[in-house]
């Protein structure tokens, strides 16, 4: 009996997913071929790069400020030391607060993020999903990110279906 019902079950779950029913598509290579996303690529990896650069200034000050002060330590008072202590530790929040409200969560990077890029990755999962729609197919997978399709017929994949849709090709 066991095995009718686990048949029964096996034979009904391959009837309702078949093969036609599933494609792929590469998101990845699709944003590299639009002409928008390399510049906005370009522009977030410069801020990226300008408050990276603002936050090793800050470390290298910081730096210098804890050498001077294990250098000098011997020789100040106890006034004089808790007053560096102080504007140490001032600095020191200063750079954790600095960090993350550049690359915190929904910092300056996140923010920048959805406003340049976001709106280029919508326009492809808007085209794939009318693409999928229009080739009437249930299942659309991102072959572009990690191991998530490990065989795949390449009449299964839709990316060039999904580029015409955008207009990148005729």
């Amino acid at each position: 009996m066991k095995r009718i019902a686990f048949f029964l079950f096996c034979f009904t779950a391959i009837s309702f997913v078949s093969p036609a029913q599933m494609a792929f598509v590469n998101t990845k290579y699709i944003l590299t071929r639009m002409p928008d996303y390399p510049d906005s690529l370009a522009k977030l990896n410069n801020l990226t790069a300008l408050w990276q650069k603002e936050i090793d200034d800050k470390q290298a000050i910081l730096d210098k400020m804890y050498k001077d002060f294990e250098k000098d330590e011997p020789l100040l008072t106890d006034e004089s030391k808790k007053k560096r202590s102080d504007q140490i530790f001032y600095h020191e929040k200063e750079l954790r607060d600095l960090q993350r409200a550049r690359f915190g969560y929904e910092g300056d990077l996140f923010k920048k993020k959805q406003e340049l890029i976001k709106p280029i990755e919508d326009r492809v999962n808007v085209a794939v999903q009318s693409t999928a729609s229009r080739l009437s197919y249930k299942v659309v997978l991102d072959k572009s990110e990690g191991n998530t399709v490990m065989y795949a017929k390449p009449t299964l994949d839709i990316t060039e279906e999904v580029e015409k849709e955008l207009g990148i090709i005729k």
